[in-house]
């Protein structure tokens, strides 16, 4: 008998969400069936997607979604041995069962000193989401200049790093002086915090007098209005998120679109990280776990050794 913690929607966010919004509960768990796996949770995703997507997808009393990394307990699935490492979208709960569905491994040649939280993160959802937003929404070229918001967050440091490794020039925008220093740290050709800036306009346009050719967006508002009058002709704009407006309930107000549109011809798609898989999801955890080991962790730690396996 398997007793789980779960943690449930109390009641709906009213402005930003609190302590008191959540519930924790027990729930007992049934025997496994043949095919199910017993699945232990080891670390649990917390993403801004959830302020919005909660809304939408839960009732009250529901459990709280999210992915998590999870070991393998106990088995009645030949595919998923005890021990077996996977990522699940078991939600916000310690213990649960799965009928092997869905369930991802980590990707192949994952080392042993690499950290598995990463399957949450750089090498799962918002890596991917940095991934397919920026290489194939936005279909980022060598040599291209890329502005990225909320550039310290979980996809948007993602987003900048990838574009350095294409050969690109970025901007990224962040709320503390101490992020900044992280971005530059990262590789970005600029940084700056767009709290203290006088004016986010001409710090854009001092940033790259030339314009944009690829945007970013993670946060919308007033930020993408200062954006989009300075992007090139042709310029792609990928939108990701929104996390400026997630805590309002007031309407927002943006500008009028249409001139920069018409006239530089920009495109602008919004996307969701779920749209790609098989094997381009694939192929995107295999470049993403080849990067890092590659080009971020040597760079973020000089005396880091590559991996033997990786240089055949």
């Amino acid at each position: 008998m398997v007793y789980a913690k779960c943690w449930t929607l109390k009641k709906h966010f009213e402005g930003p969400p609190t302590r008191n919004d959540f519930e924790l509960k027990e729930v007992e768990l049934p025997a496994l069936k043949n095919g199910e796996v017993l699945l232990e949770a080891l670390f649990l995703s917390l993403d801004p997607y959830m302020r919005v997507a909660v809304k939408k997808s839960l009732k009250e009393g529901d459990k709280m979604m999210g992915s998590q990394v999870a070991r393998v307990v106990e088995s009645k699935n030949s595919a998923f041995p005890v021990g077996s490492i996977v990522v699940a979208n078991s939600g916000w709960i310690t213990h649960s069962i799965s009928n092997g569905e869905n369930l991802e491994t980590l990707p192949a040649g994952w080392p042993d000193t690499l950290p598995i939280s990463l399957a949450l993160g750089t090498i799962g959802m918002t890596g991917l989401t940095a991934y397919f937003g920026l290489l194939h929404i936005c279909d980022l070229k060598e040599g291209e200049t890329v502005i990225v918001n909320a550039a310290s967050g979980a996809v948007g440091s993602v987003v900048g790093q990838i574009a350095k490794i294409k050969g690109c020039k970025v901007v990224g925008s962040a709320g503390s002086d101490e992020k900044v220093a992280n971005l530059k740290k990262l590789g970005f050709d600029v940084a700056f915090n767009y709290k203290t800036v006088e004016s986010l306009e001409e710090t854009l346009k001092k940033a790259s007098p030339d314009g944009y050719d690829c945007y970013f967006d993670n946060v919308g508002g007033a930020f993408t209005n200062a954006v989009i009058p300075q992007m090139k002709k042709f310029g792609r704009i990928a939108i990701c998120g929104a996390i400026s407006t997630y805590n309002s309930e007031k309407p927002q107000q943006g500008i009028y679109i249409q001139y920069p549109f018409i006239y530089n011809e920009l495109r602008m798609e919004g996307f969701i990280v779920s749209r790609w898989q098989g094997d381009v999801r694939q192929k995107g955890l295999k470049d993403l776990l080849k990067w890092v080991l590659e080009v971020i962790l040597p760079q973020m730690f000089p005396t880091f050794q590559m991996m033997p396996w990786l240089q055949e």
